[in-house]
């Protein structure tokens, strides 16, 4: 008799936090958008860089299947120039709303 094996497909996300609109931008990939926002906005590691510039208005997040999707589309955008991230945070979030009480 097999052992069946059931696959959890977990969600990863790819998401920008900053202090203002068109203040400081941070990009980060994480398997729990919730509970890392959460960090950010309770400083739950007070040297960070985010932590440091006050960092925690999530303005904008990509949700992707895998681990390493969401990695590979972290570490293309953080390639990107300021005017291409702050083109892709206005088309999708032109007020520069707070997501995280709706995540």
């Amino acid at each position: 008799m097999g052992v069946s094996k059931t696959i959890v497909n977990f969600k990863h996300y790819v998401y920008i936090i900053t202090n203002k609109p068109k203040g400081v931008l941070y990009i980060g990939e994480t398997g729990g958008l919730k509970k890392r926002i959460y960090q950010h906005k309770n400083k739950v590691h007070p040297t960070t860089f985010s932590a440091r510039d006050n960092l925690d208005v999530l303005i904008y997040y990509e949700e992707y299947n895998s681990e390493v999707e969401a990695k590979l589309r972290e570490k293309q955008m953080k390639k990107w120039n300021r005017d291409l991230k702050l083109e892709l945070i206005e088309k999708a979030n032109p007020d520069w709303k707070d997501f995280y009480e709706e995540i």
